[in-house]
């Protein structure tokens, strides 16, 4: 007999029942039909953010055998459990096929379909934390190194869920959850295309090796590009925190940018005994980090965007740029790859894989291509308007899993 429970904090109007606890067993039937007439040859493995995905494009590989007459097939509609575990998945994961009509799941999943709980409820009920302690209760890991959680099918239909008892009820939260998904979707879809605008003006907006003219540009610009040296607009900047009068210590990030070190780190990595050395870094300035990685493969170099001064190690390059050349169009150029074949052929690993090593003698003689300064600052205006279009998709899509996040802690007992 299901047992009665308190209802959740959040519900839609109308509804003042009870929330029942069920056994997974009560409301769906396992299935184990096997792939032995061949009747798909697509292999579908559970991705914790994706769902049920192709495996060949989720891996870049078919991990799964050539001959998948001995897995299950699995229909439109129909659940699948991967007991492997991770730091997103600490139970496994469940999802529901619904990007392909069929597919082939290896054994050692526990496939199921649901006879009674409206789908669309269940599928956003394993978006939760809430059957989690379920699991834990059946379930021990087991003695494999990737996580796989020992649980036998018999264990797993055992475990209890909890649900809405009116069938109508579960309808409107799945429902909702739905819309819900499908407007982080058309979010996701609206950032990842101007990321990828992004990346392409990048490429096509500044010239090739080799080359002095861009791919594309704007009317009324036909001269040729310029090639300058770095040293020859720009100096190192070299002054000491001497007297102690900035205590924010900034850091650079392939990925943020030039922020301050408490907001990177969470704290401050640094103290007044040792600040004393480090550089003074002014708006505007710029700042090149020599520490790489696989989006930064010779350190960053990115600007001081924080309108106020700070502090960094003696480590990074700091160094300030005249009005020849315009600092937004220089910042976008830092974010292509057209300065790395000067890098890679006068510089070097050094000692530490992670650290590029170049002389800052040698690194101001690095070629920048520029063009006349109207174009420079026509072309850093369309560029920011881009990153500001990201950045309000990127804002709306935070608030949006925000929003999610906290109605399946709210809207679930």
């Amino acid at each position: 007999m299901a047992e009665k429970i308190n209802a959740p904090e959040v519900r839609f109007v109308g509804f003042t029942d009870l929330w029942e606890q069920r056994k997974l067993g009560e409301l769906a039937r396992r299935i184990t039909r096997k792939n032995a007439e061949h009747e798909s040859d697509l292999p579908l493995t559970i991705s914790a953010q994706y769902g049920l995905v192709d495996q060949r494009t989720f891996f870049n590989s078919q991990v799964a055998s050539k001959d998948m007459g001995g897995y299950y097939l699995l229909r439109k509609g129909e659940f699948a459990y991967n007991k492997s575990t991770s730091t997103d998945s600490p139970w496994g994961a469940i999802k529901q096929l619904v990007k392909y009509e069929k597919g082939c799941v290896s054994t050692l999943y526990i496939c199921f379909e649901l006879l009674e709980a409206d789908p669309d409820y269940l599928v956003t009920y394993y978006e939760t934390n809430r059957w989690h302690k379920a699991v834990q209760l059946v379930a021990a890991e087991g003695a494999r190194n990737h996580g796989l959680l020992n649980i036998s099918p018999d264990d797993f239909f055992e475990t209890q869920l909890t649900l809405p008892v009116g069938k109508a009820e579960q309808e409107c939260i799945g429902k909702y959850f739905g819309s819900l998904d499908n407007l982080i979707t058309l979010h996701q879809r609206k950032y990842d295309k101007l990321v990828q605008l992004k990346k392409s003006m990048l490429d096509k907006m500044f010239p090739k090796p080799g080359e002095r003219f861009p791919e594309i540009r704007f009317a009324g610009f036909t001269d040729p590009w310029e090639q300058r040296k770095l040293g020859e607009f720009s100096k190192k900047r070299t002054t000491k925190n001497a007297d102690g009068a900035l205590s924010e210590t900034f850091t650079n990030s392939a990925e943020q940018g030039v922020i301050s070190q408490l907001d990177y780190f969470d704290h401050d990595i640094t103290n007044d005994a040792n600040i004393s050395g480090y550089y003074v870094v002014q708006p505007d300035d710029f700042v090149y980090n020599p520490r790489i990685s696989a989006t930064a493969p010779c350190g960053p170099i990115n600007r001081n965007r924080l309108d106020r001064a700070g502090v960094m190690s003696p480590l990074y390059t700091v160094f300030s740029v005249d009005a020849s050349v315009d600092k937004t169009y220089l910042e976008h150029y830092f974010k292509t790859s057209r300065w790395h074949d000067f890098m890679f052929l006068e510089g070097n690993s050094g000692a530490r894989s992670d650290r590029f090593s170049i002389s800052d003698a040698t690194f101001f003689e690095m070629p920048i291509w520029c063009p006349e300064i109207s174009e420079q600052k026509a072309i850093a205006k369309q560029l920011e308007t881009t990153d500001h279009l990201i950045t309000l998709h990127q804002r709306k899509l935070e608030l949006l899993r925000n929003t999610k996040k906290s109605l399946l802690d709210r809207m679930f007992v």
